[in-house]
């Protein structure tokens, strides 16, 4: 099993060291990813939905670079600073996964990085 590092423009940069995922030859492991736009590099403004929403496009495209699918997914995180949005994160998630979602852990917790209110990582089969 050798570990390769998964990088694509098509979804943010990483900001601090570490890769957007690693892929072996069976899994693609997928950093947390915050609602961040690749194009300008900023946080996205807007309900919690449009925000999830985001961060699989993002995803899905780090995935797309591995090779594999967001279909494919087979765990994700979800970490929210508040989970009185949980019930419309869960909404704009659905939209995603309509069938055979993955397993998935959503947590709060008390800071998110950038000052982001949600972030996402994500197992995906290759």
């Amino acid at each position: 099993m050798n570990p390769t590092v998964i990088a694509t423009t098509k979804a943010p940069a990483a900001i601090g060291p570490y890769s957007q995922g690693v892929a072996t030859d069976t899994l693609l492991f997928v950093s947390g990813q915050l609602p961040i736009d690749p194009a300008s590099g900023k946080l996205v403004d807007g309900p919690i939905g449009a925000k999830t929403k985001r961060i699989l496009e993002n995803i899905a495209a780090i995935a797309e670079s591995a090779g594999t699918s967001l279909q494919r997914a087979v765990k994700t995180t979800v970490f929210l600073t508040d989970l009185g949005e949980f019930a419309a994160m869960n909404e704009a998630y659905a939209t995603f996964f309509a069938t055979n979602p993955p397993a998935r852990s959503t947590v709060q917790v008390a800071a998110l990085p950038l000052g982001s209110n949600i972030e996402i990582e994500c197992i995906l089969a290759r």
